[in-house]
């Protein structure tokens, strides 16, 4: 842990106390620190949407294998990242990635709402995650990682689109509920447009623009 860059492991510890918390404290202590949809409080839900929630609610987590598996991508992509950007750079990313998520999530709450459907909560990083995942496909597109449940390594940029069809995929046809797929595409598409303007590339300015923060190896 000592060897973690600082962000990452700040991160990590975070994440990880907010966790304990929660089981100290119980699911109902901590449920204004979730994510609840915007009018969930007018339709008589449990909780209310409070605006710190778009960033409290990554830091949350639905179980002991969640939190794992979130924070084993966060160990293993958010190192190399930070070492990139720096720590300012990368705290940044990560954190406006969780915020597009709980964005996207907010719309798709509005839309069950709607339709009739009863206010939720959600919980959990993995927006902020697969904003990394995405990142380090981006500026490291040759490197191998491998996927689960894909047995074998593959480059990075191609591990990207098979995660963003995955939750795409999910998402739309509604195979693996309890999933916030859509909070996931979010996450994603938060990171590529926040790279993208720190590139100076469309829709954000001529090309070429901030490259000197990025790199490919």
């Amino acid at each position: 842990m000592s060897r973690l860059p600082p962000v990452t492991r700040a991160l990590l510890i975070v994440t990880v106390a907010m966790f304990a918390m929660q089981y100290l404290l119980g699911e109902a202590r901590m449920s204004p620190f979730m994510l609840w949809p915007w009018d969930s409080g007018a339709a008589g839900g449990y909780g209310r949407f409070m605006p710190w929630q778009l960033l409290t609610y990554g830091f949350l987590h639905g179980g002991l294998m969640h939190l794992f598996f979130n924070m084993l991508v966060l160990f293993m992509f958010g190192s190399p990242l930070e070492h990139v950007w720096g720590g300012r750079r990368f705290a940044i990313y990560y954190l406006a990635c969780i915020v597009g998520a709980g964005l996207c999530q907010l719309l798709v709450g509005a839309w069950t709402m709607s339709e009739g459907g009863s206010a939720y909560p959600t919980i959990g990083a993995s927006g902020g995650v697969l904003g990394l995942v995405l990142a380090y496909g981006l500026i490291f597109p040759q490197q191998k990682v491998m996927i689960f449940p894909i047995p074998v390594f593959i480059p990075a940029r191609i591990a990207v689109v098979l995660v963003g069809l995955f939750a795409l995929f999910a998402g739309v046809t509604g195979s693996m509920p309890g999933i916030a797929h859509f909070a996931h595409l979010g996450g994603m598409l938060t990171g590529w447009l926040l790279i993208r303007y720190w590139r100076g590339q469309p829709p954000f300015g001529g090309q070429g623009r901030g490259k000197r923060h990025l790199r490919s190896v």
